[in-house]
């Protein structure tokens, strides 16, 4: 420990004491602490402290720090941390192994996905931390790329029973990439007055008492200042108000400014050989001696040593610096012409380093170079794949700078405008992007990526979806791409056509796309041509896509391109595939958690919503929705927000929350109609359907399928049309509509629907037994309900179920009608759909059935669903178990069953079997 990190731990004693209960905690399964503080404080002394007594323990520790000068570099932060261990990646999984090894640029391949590097530290430390507890050591994360920190807030989340610890500090008042939410903080505070006299004391015995107050005056408490100041406080010829007590302004001089003078006049009194390596290993970031040593004789470092400017940690072979403001002294006393210089050696020494070297290259630019701009502009592509958006963003801005042509320079900032905005930028910032752009000739590629940004900033913004696509199938059908389908800026200028058509939801729209459809040559690529059948008008051409839609599903497990992997999910979501995305989903939702782009998250969030509905996980689609909604708020992407709207509106309808249900489809209907967005104002009407038909009042249920829908017709580009049918089929049958009834499943058999997916034939062949007086009808449902893949349907089936056994009941089949029933009333409990739920109970006693009931003190305090939750947790069965047959995630199970337990009166599992045998409840 060196003098001034002694000084540094002078008063500290609390602190100490924390560190040290930490470290146990660290050993017995896992902690975290972010630790803020001002410039100074000691919070850099504190994790060195942290990682001597953890050495101390038999600990292996891992350091890195954050560099202003290397914050746009991915993974620089990561790379630091993990180049003490690389020669333990190779025992790594092969997959993870590479993902590390690219990632880091230890190996040559594409880019992983950031979720994969994700997982492929995490396991390389779990595996580490087997054999020895290990902790992270991240100084300064307010300079942290934002990969690494996506990284290192993901591990950060996971360690929890593992003996893994992190320990992340940076400025008070200062934000960074890493997503501190739920992570505990510890803020650094400056010494008491007491211990600052009591160190000034010991450490400076003969200063005089007014230099003395002086010092603890300006140095607040901050134990960087009262190391420092001391010198300077004693030049007593130096009329500056740094120096001089009492001078004019030197009260209002900030104290960085001041320390920042002190390190400025210390460095400008280093040899200039000396000067010159601090300013590589500033530029450099990671401070690696085997990368220094390329560049310049470190014999030049000494005099930095005796200056205590820096150190050298001859264990990790790297150079750490005292305090990052003698970086920022360091490059504000260079010249333009030596900062130029060290970007140079830098490139030069990292030849296989694409990215890195790329980033210098840049740096190093005076004037416009079409050959280091194409290497950011590559480098951009690769950073992009790997999920970091803003660094494809800023790379892309850079190039457009360097561009030697001015169509190139537009073009790279066209599409830096339409990469932010599709992922879910900030809309001033890429407002004024794509603006800088259009003052100069974009080019075909640029034209067509200017386009795109324009039309989604309108309409994430208050510009509507009519005006938006007008302006962007202009900008198709005028430009200059000779229709090439492999022209990446004509092929996302097309998914973008895609998704307008589908908001604006009418006919016309759509043939616009079609003709630009039909022009690619030699056709669409493979996703734009799934998405083009299976999301517009799935009825029509849904089923002929299903094979090449599973040809692309089966790519997910080894797809590398987040975009890809969120699309494929959106051409799964009409044709039933979603269970096929969901792992792919999680992927995309946990990368946005981590920081990555929003727009990927709140897609992946859409598809997990619409599964869990259909599939009764109702519980995880109200959390994930309003997940949603807060994500949209947080990105600046208010558009998106009624598909979180819509999805709650369903499981309120469901559940028979009727006026939440009426409520949340209005205010998508207010938000959508001023807009044009004819496909949420056709969606708006499906929860109210359901929410009508949860009261019984089928008038007013048949009125809004039909607005869906006429009765009789799919229509089409309306695909939310066939989620209705049943709807539509049972309240024309309760009205007395049977003509219309019978004419719209004569609509659905004519479509063959069933050849879409077994929901589809579950619907059909349901509709089918419902209005046919044909008992092979009748034996075709039975068959599709009995067969494994129509069970994911919880919901769908149990209503069928339902509806048939009525109908069954009327024809006095009570026996055929009471086994439905059955199966219907646990289908409902299971997922909480309470007014189904009472007529299939109604229904029951209608068929002559009698449940079992036991005796019952007082009033039943339980919903149907934690009652079935409580029975399943009293057998025995685990909260996964029952998560497992009750279509929930466990960890809604476990928050049902802590509200269980005091509207029982007991606080434990083990109390469940004695006070449910006091609850009287049927059993059917």
């Amino acid at each position: 420990m060196t003098e001034v990190t002694a000084m540094e731990l002078f008063g500290r004693e609390v602190e100490l004491a924390s560190i040290t209960r930490f470290l146990e905690s660290v050993r017995a399964g896992g902690d975290v602490r972010i630790v803020r503080g001002e410039p100074g404080v000691g919070k850099s002394a504190l994790l060195g402290a942290a990682a001597k007594l953890a050495t101390d323990y038999g600990m292996r520790v891992l350091r890195a720090s954050g560099s202003e000068f290397e914050a746009d570099i991915s993974y620089s932060i990561l790379n630091q941390l993990l180049l003490p261990v690389h020669s333990e990646i190779p025992q790594q999984p092969p997959g993870l192994r590479d993902a590390l090894n690219v990632a880091l640029g230890f190996g040559p391949g594409p880019p992983p996905p950031v979720l994969l590097v994700c997982n492929a530290a995490l396991s390389l430390l779990s595996t580490i931390a087997r054999k020895t507890p290990v902790l992270l050591l991240v100084d300064d994360v307010q300079w942290i790329d934002r990969p690494s920190a996506v990284v290192l807030g993901f591990i950060a989340r996971r360690v929890q029973g593992t003996p893994i610890g992190v320990v992340a500090s940076s400025r008070t008042s200062t934000e960074s990439f890493l997503d501190r939410r739920g992570l505990t903080e510890v803020v650094v505070q400056p010494l008491s007055r007491e211990a600052a006299t009591q160190f000034v004391t010991v450490r400076y015995p003969d200063m005089s008492s007014q230099v003395r107050q002086r010092l603890l005056d300006l140095a607040e408490g901050n134990p960087l200042a009262l190391v420092e100041l001391p010198a300077t406080l004693a030049e007593a010829d130096l009329p500056d108000p740094l120096s001089e007590p009492g001078a004019p302004g030197s009260d209002v001089v900030p104290l960085n400014n001041r320390l920042r003078t002190v390190f400025a006049a210390r460095v400008g009194g280093l040899p200039e050989a000396t000067r010159r390596l601090l300013l590589l290993a500033t530029f450099e970031g990671s401070g690696e001696i085997r990368v220094l040593r390329g560049m310049a004789s470190l014999t030049d470092l000494a005099p930095a040593e005796r200056a205590q400017l820096v150190r050298v940690d001859d264990v990790a072979g790297r150079i750490i610096f005292r305090h990052p403001l003698i970086q920022s002294a360091i490059v504000a006393a260079s010249t333009h012409t030596e900062r130029r210089e060290a970007h140079l050696d830098i490139a030069a020494a990292l030849p296989s380093n694409w990215e890195r070297r790329a980033w210098h290259l840049a740096a190093a630019a005076a004037d416009p170079d079409e050959t280091i701009a194409a290497m950011l502009d590559e480098a951009a592509r690769r950073v992009m794949q790997r999920g970091d958006v803003l660094g494809a963003v800023s790379n892309l801005v850079r190039a457009a700078e360097l561009s030697a042509l001015g169509e190139n320079r537009a073009r790279r900032l066209a599409e830096a405008a339409y990469l932010g905005a599709e992922a879910g930028g900030a809309g001033a910032e890429l407002g004024t992007l794509l603006a800088d752009a259009q003052t100069a000739d974009l080019g075909p590629s640029g034209a067509l990526s200017a386009a795109s940004a324009a039309a989604l900033l309108m309409i994430n913004g208050d510009g509507d979806v009519h005006t938006a696509h007008r302006l962007l199938a202009g900008a198709i059908e005028t430009g200059q791409h000779g229709w090439r389908a492999d022209d990446p800026a004509l092929d996302e200028a097309m998914h973008t056509l895609l998704l307008l058509c589908w908001y604006a939801g009418t006919p016309g729209h759509w043939a616009v796309f079609h003709r630009a459809l039909d022009r690619l040559i030699p056709g669409p690529s493979d996703i734009l041509s799934v998405m083009s059948r299976t999301f517009p008008d799935p009825v029509r051409t849904g089923a002929a896509a299903i094979p090449d839609l599973d040809a692309l599903l089966g790519t997910l497990a080894d797809e590398r391109d987040l975009t890809r992997v969120m699309r494929i999910g959106t051409a799964s979501v009409y044709v039933d595939r979603l269970a096929e995305v969901r792992e792919s989903s999680w992927r995309l939702v946990q990368q946005g958690r981590d920081g990555g782009a929003p727009r990927r998250q709140l897609g992946a969030l859409q598809h997990l919503c619409v599964d869990g509905y259909f599939t009764g996980r109702w519980d995880e689609v109200e959390e994930l929705a309003k997940e949603g909604q807060k994500a949209c708020r947080e990105a600046g992407l208010p558009f998106l927000t009624w598909y979180f709207l819509f999805n709650r509106a369903n499981v309120a309808a469901g559940r028979g929350l009727t006026d939440e249900a009426y409520a949340l489809a209005d205010e998508i209907t207010r938000w959508a109609l001023p807009r044009g967005v004819a496909g949420a104002v056709a969606v708006a009407h499906y929860p109210r359907t359901l929410a009508a038909a949860a009261e019984g009042d089928f008038q007013s249920a048949y009125l809004h399928a039909t607005a869906i829908s006429p009765a009789g017709v799919l229509a089409p580009y309306t695909p939310i049309a066939m989620w209705a049918i049943i709807d539509l089929v049972e309240a024309a049958l309760r009205t007395g509509r049977t003509t219309e009834a019978r004419a719209h499943a004569d609509a659905v058999r004519r479509a063959d629907l069933a050849a879409i997916s077994p929901r589809m034939a579950l619907i059909q062949h349901g509709v089918d037994a419902l209005v046919l007086d044909d008992e092979e009808a009748s034996r075709r449902l039975e068959e599709v309900l009995s067969a494994p893949a129509t069970q994911r349907w919880r919901f769908e089936a149990s209503r069928i179920r339902l509806a048939f056994a009525e109908k069954l009941r009327r024809g006095k089949a009570f026996a055929r009608a009471r086994e439905h029933l059955l199966e219907a009333h646990t289908g409902f409990a299971a997922i909480g759909a309470e007014p189904w739920l009472t007529r299939a109970a109604q229904e029951l006693r209608a068929t002559g059935y009698r449940p079992a009931i036991v005796d019952e003190p007082g009033p039943l305090t339980l919903t149907t669903q934690e009652l079935e939750i409580a029975h399943l947790a009293a057998s025995g069965l685990s909260n996964k178990q029952i998560a497992e047959r009750m279509f929930l995630s466990h960890r809604t199970v476990g928050a049902h069953l802590y509200r269980i337990y005091p509207k029982l009166g007991i606080s434990s599992r083990a109390g469940l079997r004695d006070a449910l045998s006091t609850i009287r409840r049927y059993s059917p």
